[in-house]
């Protein structure tokens, strides 16, 4: 069979014209590029040609002892006000999602006590407390005491910071710890009580492993903030970072070369805070598609 005269053959793949990619252009980010490395140019040269900021200085004092010492102090409020803060904000995060009315206005009632009044003003507070306070004693309320004790001997600077930091932290990550438990399917928890799984074991391996997509990145946030939270007790003289390096910078007046000593060093400790949040939660985002 031949074909007719009116019928066309098919035209070869080869035939047809090559369609030509022509890339889009784009001037204003190349623009916008150029302007910013001029400006990243400005200001690398204004740190680096005035000799007011003192970078000899400040390589001087960068790793001084005393330097450290405070930084180990800073990390260690962090740390205390964080755990305590955490642990106790997760204890008032189920009393707010408990059934029970009373449990659940304490909490409700904590949160906005301890959010509402500054955390300087807590800090003071605590810091004060033996001018209301002389002794604290323990035994049955309203009844006979047990024994009691110096408040100042009980409550030292350091004490006073920590328990202030923590328990302003609390009230922060009570609202964390609940969003994050608010966030996990209600079925997830049927699902686990129909399979008689007990409460606690359904909270700690169904519930909070699934809320922690969603508390990890605002308790990082948190965790960071407190590490440049704790520059508020140097109002108890306490020798953390920023106060130290107001100590020596009021001894030898070279003010901007220890800004910048501590300005180092809190970027350090949150560099090194966002790298671990970041790893934290790309193990807690497995398996989410």
């Amino acid at each position: 069979m031949t074909l007719s005269d009116t019928q066309a053959a098919p035209a070869h793949p080869r035939d047809e014209p090559v369609p030509k990619i022509v890339t889009a252009r784009h001037p204003l980010r190349w623009l916008s590029g150029a302007g910013v490395l001029v400006l990243l140019a400005m200001v690398a040269s204004a740190l680096i040609t005035n000799p007011a900021w003192e970078w000899d200085v400040v390589g001087v004092y960068l790793f001084a002892p005393s330097v450290l010492r405070s930084v180990l102090l800073t990390l260690e409020l962090t740390a205390l006000a964080i755990v305590l803060g955490f642990a106790l904000g997760t204890v008032l995060a189920l009393m707010r999602l408990s059934p029970n009315r009373l449990l659940s206005a304490v909490a409700w009632a904590y949160v906005w006590l301890f959010r509402s009044v500054p955390l300087i003003l807590q800090l003071l507070f605590w810091y004060n407390l033996a001018l209301l306070y002389p002794r604290l004693s323990f035994g049955v309320p309203f009844g006979p005491a047990f024994f009691d004790i110096g408040t100042m001997d009980l409550i030292s600077p350091l004490t006073a910071a920590a328990l202030g930091l923590a328990l302003h932290q609390a009230a922060y990550a009570a609202e964390i710890v609940r969003g994050g438990l608010l966030s996990v399917d209600p079925g997830q928890r049927l699902a686990s009580a129909a399979l008689g799984i007990p409460p606690w074991r359904r909270l700690f391996k169904v519930i909070l492993p699934q809320a922690m997509r969603t508390i990890v990145p605002n308790a990082g946030n948190e965790i960071i903030g407190m590490v440049k939270g704790t520059s508020v007790v140097y109002i108890m003289a306490l020798p953390e970072l920023f106060y130290q390096v107001q100590v020596i910078y009021n001894r030898n007046g070279r003010v901007m070369a220890l800004l910048l000593v501590a300005a180092i060093w809190y970027l350090v400790l949150t560099t090194a805070l966002s790298v671990g949040q970041h790893y934290i939660e790309r193990y807690y985002g497995r398996g989410r598609a």
